[in-house]
């Protein structure tokens, strides 16, 4: 019998981190006896990493992954210093100044668990094919198709974050083979392993509870395509600090035998995903309520259910002071806020404010169930938006600086001072579609109004022209909290410029702070591994 931790072995120089060989696990002959046990040990269990508990673990959820470098690193939020609260080591600050480095350790297990994830999604396909009598034709290629398209997003992931990475598809690979791709190479891999996989999918919605719930479904994998076509400039080029950029015009996929360049992919699946059902909720918040599985909008969230999965939202928690927490019978940690660019760009201050902001924040003087929440018996907790600092200790508004996140629903009934709750974690939704498509319109020359004054009228806001920064914007205005970020301002050519209260770092203007440098534990175990420029 092999175990698991052995099997993985072949790719330590890639994540060295891991630890997979549970004491309990039963022998492979045992996991592997009919079509469903097969299903459930090589496929499903894929799902169970999508969430998570632990730092550095799962796409949303958790401190210190995937999350938080796209969200801190941005103009959207910062986690400020609270006098003795959030120093850290000086780590929230560096993700927000770009000071980040090869040796910091969450981002060592950052790119651990998305590898853990890939090595996994190739042992899975090694198991199926193994066990392959115990299916049928039909159910191997949907099972293979399942796997595909979830280590596929997990390269997605890397390639968003790291660029030029190793693309390792096999099991038996020995390391001194692994090598790293371009991001070329492993973008244009990606894309056509969804293509690929997605006839094999049901189209099926994977938000709603039942047999698709939480999986990647053919919807999906579509709304991955539009992303990959949207980031197609960025993703394809492979040296990202020569000061030259493709134009999506002239980058090409073939999508149902045409030809299309890049923002004409983005609308081919976008209509693909309107086609399968999907449009916007009337009521923005319906998305983020507790029990949100009824949603029209959300294409793929992380279930979460406080009796059956381990998955947590510690956004909430660690947002809010102390004594919001307190009124809420939960606990709290008093960190994130939104930056002062996010609520001006929302109108804060003005008599035009985004009437997304009362669900996005806690602003001002907070109440709970109606009533005012007190500092002390005379002082009345008031969140101040516009005193937001990277380090405020010692200032007047050490700790109630910053509108503070809102956007879930609370759940009273939650555990672990609210980060079991019952509200799933969205991913992807149809929203985001829209803008994309309205994006790729304007880059494309065309007309993108009526898809970017959909998501506005449902806003109860007025029309905007869909010009590019008008976009920029309604995605912070839209998307808050969403992970979007540091992806947007990239793609727009922002995210290395001065912004808010961050200054450009000494050569950050070539653009190398657009990716994250390959952590220097995983380069020194594998020699193949070159550091991404601008990094030591």
């Amino acid at each position: 019998m092999k175990h698991f931790a052995v099997i993985i072995l072949v790719l330590l120089s890639l994540t060295s981190c891991l630890d997979e060989h549970p004491r309990d696990q039963i022998p492979e002959a045992e996991a592997y006896t009919s079509a469903k046990s097969l299903y459930i040990n090589a496929v499903s269990t894929l799902y169970n990493y999508i969430g998570g508990h632990a730092d550095s673990e799962g796409l949303q959820g958790t401190y210190r992954g995937v999350y938080d470098y796209n969200t801190f690193t941005t103009d959207e939020a910062m986690l400020p210093t609270r006098g003795g609260d959030w120093y850290d080591g000086g780590f929230w600050q560096n993700l927000y100044l770009h000071r980040w480095t090869s040796t910091d350790r969450s981002l060592y297990d950052t790119w651990g668990y998305l590898y853990k994830v890939i090595v996994i999604c190739n042992r899975s396909l090694v198991r199926i094919e193994e066990n392959k009598a115990l299916l049928t034709d039909a159910q191997k290629a949907a099972y293979e198709a399942e796997v595909r398209a979830v280590r596929a997003m997990y390269y997605y992931y890397l390639i968003d974050m790291f660029g030029n990475v190793p693309l390792v598809v096999s099991e038996g690979t020995s390391i001194k083979d692994i090598e790293q791709s371009s991001r070329s190479k492993v973008f244009r891999f990606v894309f056509d392993e969804f293509q690929a996989v997605a006839p094999l999918l049901p189209n099926e919605h994977s938000n709603r509870e039942g047999a698709y719930y939480g999986r990647i479904t053919r919807p999906v994998v579509w709304f991955l395509l539009a992303k990959l076509a949207l980031n197609a400039e960025v993703y394809a080029d492979n040296d990202w600090t020569d000061g030259t950029k493709l134009d999506g015009k002239n980058i090409y996929f073939t999508v149902a035998g045409r030809r299309l360049n890049a923002w004409q992919t983005v609308e081919c699946y976008a209509d693909s995903i309107a086609s399968a059902g999907y449009s916007l909720e009337d009521n923005y918040a319906k998305n983020f309520t507790v029990h949100n599985e009824s949603s029209v909008e959300n294409i793929f969230t992380i279930p979460m259910n406080k009796i059956v999965y381990a998955n947590q939202f510690h956004y909430l928690f660690r947002s809010r002071h102390y004594r919001h927490g307190d009124m809420l019978g939960m606990g709290s940690e008093n960190g994130t806020s939104a930056t002062v660019s996010t609520v001006e760009t929302y109108g804060y201050g003005t008599g035009n404010v985004d009437a997304r902001y009362a669900l996005n924040f806690y602003s001002d003087t907070l109440r709970v169930d109606g009533s005012v929440v007190y500092l002390s018996k005379d002082k009345p907790l008031v969140y101040m938006p516009l005193e937001v600092k990277l380090d405020l200790t010692g200032t007047e508004y050490e700790k109630t600086a910053g509108a503070r996140m809102s956007k879930y629903e609370i759940d009273r009934t939650a555990y672990l001072d609210g980060k079991l709750q019952d509200n799933d974690i969205v991913l992807f939704r149809y929203a985001d579609v829209l803008l994309m498509t309205a994006e790729a319109k304007v880059r494309n020359g065309e007309n993108g109004d009526r898809e970017l004054n959909r998501v506005r009228a449902r806003a109860g806001m007025p029309a905007r022209s869909a010009t590019l920064k008008n976009i920029l914007d309604e995605r912070l205005l839209e998307l808050m909290w969403e992970g979007w970020r540091r992806q947007d301002l990239i793609r727009f050519g922002k995210f290395s410029s001065s912004y808010d209260q961050r200054p450009q770092l000494d050569g950050e203007s070539s653009g190398y702070t657009t990716v994250f440098p390959i952590p220097d534990a995983v380069c020194k175990l594998n020699v193949n591994l070159k550091q991404n420029s601008g990094y030591k």
